[in-house]
């Protein structure tokens, strides 16, 4: 199985092949394909909050006799 691979938007539900993609599955009418969707999610807010709440768990543990490190 030979891999595809595009970066497209979604609008009105449907993902738009470009062009050059297109052409190539215009000789692959009636065949099996497999379509992976994988959704650029770096801006979720759920991220953030995980980041924020791991910074401050850690920092829970640190006390000021630990700043003798901070020099190395």
């Amino acid at each position: 199985m030979r891999a595809l691979e595009f970066k497209s938007r979604i609008k009105n539900n449907q993902i738009l092949i470009p062009l050059r993609i297109q052409s190539e599955l215009k000789s692959k009418q009636d065949k099996n394909v497999r379509v992976i969707v994988l959704i650029d999610d770096s801006d979720s807010n759920e991220d953030v909050i995980l980041k924020k709440t791991t910074q401050t768990q850690f920092l829970n543990g640190y006390s000021d006799s630990d700043a003798i490190y901070d020099n190395y």
